[in-house]
């Protein structure tokens, strides 16, 4: 997903600290370095290529240019973390024992309640993960036009996919209303999910892709690897128990009949 990231192109800019130099090594350790001479192939040549080792060179190349214990970057994977793991277990909590909806008096009420917060939580995010970005090196091998376009043209793909997933499902589709009982009479197949299995999770990688490509910024590229892991756990957990909702549903509509 996103431009070709080459083997050997994180070799093109020496790491730097947050003042632009270079950042210094301990004795007997090289950091990146420019060279007019080939680098040779850790991945063993194109004609021989092993694909998990030419992922694991990239990203070994890719965390030389980030530091993992950098505030804003903690602060950034937390966030990552914490918003699906938050209303993951809220909604479950209140489909389990209905408090939300006894406490707001109505499940619609307490859904727009939970939205309005995970909405919140995700401002948050976005924050934390451009205060990320900004606050490392960038990338010379994605500070060019080219790239820049590419980045633009997935912060467009992933707002298309997430504004018209919203418009199909709807508020209370789109923020767990299932849970609060607030079922749909039919599964959506209206685009984009006739063309794409969560495309609100999907396309809101895809915006932070491009936005991590337009900074040029390789702390922004790891910390989309993140986001996308963590969405795929959370479509592990949520889509069973989501299809549960719906056959308790059909099978008291079967009863009712």
């Amino acid at each position: 997903m996103g431009p070709v990231l080459g083997v050997g192109g994180f070799l093109e800019a020496p790491a730097r600290s947050l003042q632009g130099n270079p950042r210094p090594t301990s004795p007997g350790r090289a950091g990146p370095v420019r060279s007019s001479v080939a680098a040779p192939d850790c991945c063993g040549g194109l004609g021989n290529l092993d694909f998990r080792k030419a992922d694991l060179c990239i990203m070994t190349r890719l965390l030389g240019y980030v530091d993992l214990s950098e505030p804003h970057f903690v602060a950034a994977v937390l966030a990552i973390v914490f918003n699906p793991l938050f209303w993951n277990v809220v909604a479950r909590w209140e489909h389990k024992t209905r408090k939300l909806s006894k406490a707001f008096g109505s499940p619609r009420l307490a859904c727009y309640t939970l939205g309005g917060a995970i909405l919140l939580l995700n401002v948050l995010r976005s924050h934390c993960f451009t205060q990320a970005m900004l606050s490392q090196p960038r990338m010379q091998s994605l500070d060019n036009p080219a790239a820049y376009h590419v980045g633009l043209a997935l912060l467009g793909v992933g707002g298309v996919f997430v504004l018209s997933s919203f418009l199909a499902l709807g508020f209370t589709g789109t923020f767990l209303g299932d849970y609060f009982g607030i079922l749909k009479e039919a599964r959506v197949t209206m685009f984009p999910f006739s063309v794409l299995d969560n495309p609100m999770y999907w396309g809101s990688t895809a915006i932070y892709l491009g936005w991590a490509i337009v900074h040029a910024s390789p702390t922004g590229l790891l910390l989309t690897a993140v986001v996308a892991l963590i969405y795929m756990v959370a479509i592990v957990y949520e889509e069973p128990f989501t299809a549960e909702i719906y056959q308790q549903k059909a099978s008291q509509a079967c009863k009712r009949s």
